[in-house]
């Protein structure tokens, strides 16, 4: 499992949680409950905290970091979508970063809030709860409503079914495949 201590700081990860075989969880990084970890994330405590609450997804390709002596933390039950990248920042219970989205130092993404696609939460900047920005920077364009409830409630438990499917041994390492597997699939 790519689980590392670096120095004196050690991840804390709850064994209700999935960590991919090819993330990597290095140094002071605290994983709450029935969290899910994909493939290709970089969670990075070497020199700075961080801290995940129960619920959370972290799809793959996500990279998480904080500065020197200071803490990114993330809430119970957030989405990081595919590739997100959130850095020295606080993003609030139920909030969803969509794919490719990049939250920088010091912002806050408030409880419930969602921030597109590819949108960018500029250093210090904050989202207020329950608002979904877009854009390079995101702008608040809207109140969550129910119908974006009902999707992310839906999706959140998603994730944390498919992390007990996970650990449950749901994904088993076939090998490489042959010419002769190769040619089967066409």
């Amino acid at each position: 499992m790519p689980i590392y201590a670096f120095e004196d700081r050690r991840p804390v990860i709850a064994e209700s949680s999935y960590i991919a075989p090819s993330a990597q969880v290095i140094g002071d990084v605290s994983i709450g409950a029935r969290c899910y970890v994909g493939h290709g994330a970089i969670l990075r405590g070497d020199y700075g905290a961080i801290v995940i609450g129960d619920e959370t997804a972290i799809e793959e390709g996500v990279i998480v970091h904080a500065r020197p002596e200071d803490r990114t933390t993330i809430g119970r039950r957030v989405t990081l979508g595919h590739g997100a990248m959130v850095h020295n920042a606080t993003i609030l219970d139920g909030a969803v970063i969509g794919m490719r989205a990049v939250v920088s130092d010091f912002a806050e993404v408030g409880e419930g809030a969602i921030v597109g696609e590819m949108g960018l939460v500029k250093s210090k900047q904050k989202i207020p709860p329950h608002k979904v920005a877009l854009g390079i920077p995101v702008k608040v364009v809207d109140d969550v409503g129910e119908r974006h409830d009902m999707m992310t409630r839906r999706a959140k438990q998603i994730y944390v079914d498919l992390a007990a499917r996970y650990l449950a041994g749901g994904m088993v390492e076939i090998g490489p495949q042959t010419a002769s597997q190769r040619e089967g699939c066409r």
